[in-house]
């Protein structure tokens, strides 16, 4: 299954306009850019989660691969579950940073 730009785009420009957000936080130290960042990592999550579950059968389907075969199916393993483990992490302590603020 192909990605949809608007998904890959979505999470990347949603995931670094939280970014923005949260080092615009650690400058100011107001407690509402950190909810407002966990806000903005909350779709992130959800998006991130979508692809996840639309690359799980591409790339099992990785042996009966063919020349036409998406390039996601060749994404590492280890890669996608890194990047997964940091951005749970990531929720979790922005989370616990919003309510400690």
């Amino acid at each position: 299954m192909r990605r949809s730009p608007t998904l890959i785009f979505g999470h990347f420009a949603l995931a670094a306009a939280g970014l923005v957000v949260w080092i615009i936080y650690l400058i100011a130290d107001q407690s509402l850019l950190a909810w407002i960042a966990f806000a903005l990592l909350v779709p992130v999550a959800l998006l991130g989660f979508t692809m996840l579950a639309r690359w799980l059968p591409t790339f099992r389907a990785r042996a009966t691969a063919g020349a036409d075969a998406p390039a996601e199916r060749h994404f590492p393993v280890v890669v996608v579950g890194a990047h997964g483990a940091v951005a749970v992490v990531t929720v979790v302590l922005v989370l616990l940073a919003a309510l400690g603020s």
